[in-house]
């Protein structure tokens, strides 16, 4: 099943939610090329928004827009790079039809790196040599793993080698496609399955072939790895499941899929009208969350600006937001909430 990971407002009450307190700003460690993984390690809240595209959807009713010139890869990339309060960027596009979406992917992923998502950070010390960190990386889903493992293998290992930083696996209903698609992320010689080929991540990267190797693993298996899997749980059956999904080690952060449970828990009525069915829907969503708190999981949430403070009160720590401007209005409460600064430096 595929998620949308789209969000809605809550109908339930808080109940006793612990708060979150804003705190005074202050300086972010980086230690990792992978900002996410210093602040998952940090336990601070992650903010991301979807990759900007072409697309353009007017409501019903309203005027057909004027229509304007398409945005090059590059332009898109800029215009990703130019937003310093996102913490990632992510691409949802190939979870569907992989084949058709993945030459599209790569371009704009190459652009990424021509507009400048590599930078420097100053060492500790005058005669160290300063590392770099990526100040977007890349997060993409991947399609489902259940119907064909060995493609969802060497497609795994395509994303990698475009330099991607984390994979997510979308409708998944069972422990072993989890370990699946971990294995796939690991090359061999670390016991995984992933072939042995890099493709132009390391150029992506910043980094020589050797130094990407040595980096190119699955955190937090490997404390010093820079690749974070991200798994989703939306469905009845994954949901059965979510205890023994959300203790298999390798997951960064687990997800309820919101928007796939939302169709999950709906129903058609008389009058043919779409009925949610939204305390199971909310209790869907909390049967994660109870999950990633029992296995020390981040748990993820497709937030926007009416519900990102109730997510994160309720213990929900990484974030995947629409581009434009709501979603960088929703970044901005959360930013704040959090305590954190405006912006990333």
């Amino acid at each position: 099943m595929h998620s949308r990971l789209i969000s809605a407002a809550c109908l339930i009450a808080l109940g006793s939610a612990p708060l979150v307190q804003a705190q005074a700003p202050a300086a972010e460690v980086r230690k990792h090329l992978n900002p996410v993984i210093d602040l998952l390690e940090q336990k601070k809240p992650v903010f991301g928004l979807y990759a900007p595209s072409n697309r353009r959807f007017s409501p019903p009713g309203a005027p057909t827009p004027t229509p304007v010139p398409p945005k090059t890869p590059l332009e898109l990339a800029k215009d990703a790079v130019a937003y310093k309060s996102t913490d990632y960027i992510f691409d949802g596009t190939m979870e569907g039809d992989f084949e058709k979406a993945f030459p599209a992917f790569a371009e704009f992923a190459k652009a990424m790196g021509q507009a400048g998502m590599v930078a420097l950070r100053s060492s500790d010390t005058a005669s160290k040599k300063p590392e770099s960190y990526l100040t977007h990386p890349l997060v993409v889903k991947m399609n489902e793993i259940a119907p064909d493992p060995a493609k969802a293998v060497e497609r795994i290992g395509r994303q990698l080698d475009l330099g991607v930083s984390g994979v997510v696996f979308v409708g998944v209903e069972s422990a072993d496609e989890v370990k699946t698609g971990l294995a796939a992320m690991r090359y061999k010689s670390r016991g995984g399955t992933r072939a042995d080929s890099v493709g132009t991540a390391p150029a992506l990267w910043g980094m020589t072939e050797k130094e990407y190797r040595e980096k190119a693993d699955l955190w937090p298996l490997n404390p010093k790895g820079e690749l974070m899997n991200w798994t989703i749980v939306e469905s009845k059956e994954g949901l059965a499941h979510v205890r023994e999904i959300a203790a298999v080690k390798g997951i960064g952060v687990l997800f309820p899929g919101a928007g796939t449970l939302r169709g999950v828990f709906s129903s058609t009525n008389d009058k043919g009208e779409r009925v949610v069915d939204t305390v199971a829907w909310e209790a869907a969503i909390q049967q994660v969350l109870a999950a990633c708190k029992e296995f020390g999981v981040a748990c993820g949430y497709p937030a926007r600006a009416e519900d990102i403070e109730m997510r994160m009160k309720q213990g929900f720590s990484v974030f995947v937001i629409n581009w434009g401007e709501p979603g960088f209005k929703t970044i901005e409460i959360g930013r704040r909430v959090a305590g954190r600064p405006a912006a990333n430096q």
